[in-house]
């Protein structure tokens, strides 16, 4: 009897061990973003947001994103981008999806989320890298919130770079370009 109980505690050990370890976040998509000032990778929370990281995908495989700017950057707050190509044109959108800001992750540094209007649900392509904790944009804290559903991998020193630089009335002033987004 006292085996089969180390037995089943061995196995419920082992099992926790392989559902925490980086094996197990290994089954999360992971998008690369070639961009003008390095490269970033985004692992997508597909189980936690699945809505907006499918919606987030089919911009990416069809090459939504390749070509647009990060053309919003606010330092201290976050670098938002998606839409517009370097002469500001914007690039055509599918329909808005439901806002999943109620799915436990938090705005914290280096997620990214869909950004929105001031309409809950109205999110389509673009979305934006939280550079600190922005507590305020979690869901219920200061309305429905703005829907987590990834976090940079890699490259949080391009992120801090495109953080950094220059701009004007939040547009940098020397355009910072995503030259192509895949999967990886």
């Amino acid at each position: 009897m006292a085996g089969f109980t180390f037995r089943a505690v061995a196995a419920a050990c082992l099992a926790v061990v392989l559902v925490g370890s980086p094996a197990a976040a290994q089954d999360n998509p992971v998008v690369v973003m070639d961009t003008s000032m390095g490269t970033i990778a985004i692992e997508l929370f597909e189980d936690e947001a699945p809505i907006s990281v499918a919606n987030f995908l089919s911009y990416v495989d069809e090459g939504h994103y390749d070509g647009v700017i990060f053309h919003r950057v606010i330092q201290g707050f976050m670098v938002q981008g998606g839409r517009f190509t370097p002469s500001m044109s914007p690039r055509p959108t599918r329909a808005p999806i439901r806002n999943e800001a109620a799915n436990g992750l938090d705005n914290d540094r280096y997620t990214v989320a869909m950004a929105r209007t001031s309409e809950v649900d109205s999110a389509t392509d673009q979305f934006f890298i939280n550079t600190v904790d922005n507590e305020f944009l979690n869901h219920q804290v200061r309305d429905y919130g703005y829907a987590v559903f990834g976090r940079v991998v890699d490259g949080t020193d391009v992120v801090d770079r495109i953080e950094a630089t220059p701009v004007t009335n939040s547009v940098p002033n020397t355009p910072v370009v995503i030259e192509s987004a895949r999967r990886r």
